[in-house]
């Protein structure tokens, strides 16, 4: 298994928190904060782009 460096987490106001994370190769992992074990994995830009349309509202209630 790659090591995966995880930033520090990102919460919404009142919602769960999550975690981002990428390996050596250049992989992008999103995790819930504290279960880091159990994480979900697409390339950067994908993950990327959910980010930042939960950021614009689009997406708020996946949080």
């Amino acid at each position: 298994m790659n090591h995966i460096g995880w930033e520090e987490p990102f919460c919404g106001a009142g919602n769960n928190c999550f975690r981002i994370g990428t390996d050596a190769d250049g992989n992008a992992y999103i995790a819930v904060s504290g279960a880091e074990d159990r994480y979900l994995t697409d390339t950067r830009e994908a993950l990327a782009n959910l980010i930042r349309d939960i950021k614009a509202g689009k997406a708020d209630h996946l949080l």
